[in-house]
């Protein structure tokens, strides 16, 4: 990975195992973090992997296997990061010659079902993984998959959906090239959802790279900044209320995580402002804005 757009989707990856490594090793005995390609991976293997030197500690008495899927993955490479990582004696990295769906055969091997898995799945300059990579993924406890694709895909969600993940969120990454590409997470675990979201926000900027809502009719671009503009969540709450008629505080933050690109703090927020200018209407009228309190369309 070279570009700008890589830039991000690197940080996005390193901040997902920031936040899955220590969870994932509290909660079992052992994980699996794994990593498959469909094009040449450029050092973003190495680069995840050596997030895990902060975890050497929470490795002991416990196992993570970290397979690397890759049509010629750098095995050179991957064992200098490996004596980085003073060969710590939890972590097992395998390099296998492949692509994206090589990795059930992988996950099979690993014996990776039934216990916490990660699996980071690039497929932005090749096939889309078939059903059986995505349901195999869903089959660790939990299994939760960042998943790279072309932009302007839409039929990912139905079929995250259809292999066992009942949550996911997406956003496009654009450079000022207009290249770009679509960047999904699914899961099963609210929390892993919303960290997912603070994730995406905390990226640093490179090189003008914007974000896209991939539900946004207008396709409007947003810089990556702590408090994103609120324009576009602002008409997709509002679109979304006239649809559903109502509906309470908390189901409007769900539809903000997982059918935009925003978090729930900023569906408060534009909430906030909605009622101040008087847009839409609250039950009941005054109080904290709480979870049960429902929202509905002025007039």
């Amino acid at each position: 990975m070279t570009g700008p757009i890589d830039d991000v989707v690197r940080e996005i990856l390193v901040r997902q195992l920031d936040a899955w490594g220590p969870a994932a090793l509290h909660r079992s005995k052992r994980a699996t973090f794994a990593q498959a390609y469909g094009g040449p991976p450029d050092g973003l293997p190495e680069a995840a992997l050596r997030v895990f030197d902060e975890f050497t500690d929470l490795l002991r008495g416990r196992r993570l296997t970290a397979p690397v899927i890759a049509p010629s993955p750098d095995r050179a490479a991957l064992d200098t990061v490996y004596q980085e990582l003073d060969r710590p004696s939890g972590l097992d990295i395998h390099a296998v010659d492949g692509g994206v769906d090589t990795l059930p055969a992988v996950l099979s091997a690993a014996s990776a079902a039934g216990a916490p898995l990660l699996a980071f799945l690039d497929a932005g300059s090749g096939p889309p993984p078939s059903a059986g990579t995505l349901a195999a993924v869903a089959r660790g406890k939990p299994g939760e998959l960042l998943l790279v694709l072309p932009a302007g895909v839409r039929e990912h969600r139905a079929q995250l959906g259809a292999a066992g993940f009942p949550l996911v969120a997406d956003v496009e990454l654009v450079a000022r090239d207009e290249s770009a590409r679509l960047v999904a997470f699914a899961t099963g675990q609210g929390k892993s959802l919303d960290g997912f979201k603070d994730a995406m926000w905390a990226v640093d900027e490179y090189a003008g790279v914007r974000y896209r809502d991939p539900h946004d009719p207008e396709g409007h671009l947003l810089d990556i900044a702590e408090r994103p503009h609120p324009g576009p969540l602002r008409r997709e709450l509002l679109a979304h209320l006239a649809e559903v008629g109502r509906a309470t505080v908390t189901e409007l933050r769900r539809f903000a995580v997982t059918d935009t690109v925003y978090r729930a703090a900023d569906a408060n927020r534009v909430l906030t402002a909605l009622l101040t200018a008087g847009q839409v209407t609250r039950d009941p009228p005054a109080g904290r804005l709480g979870g049960d309190v429902v929202i509905a369309p002025a007039g």
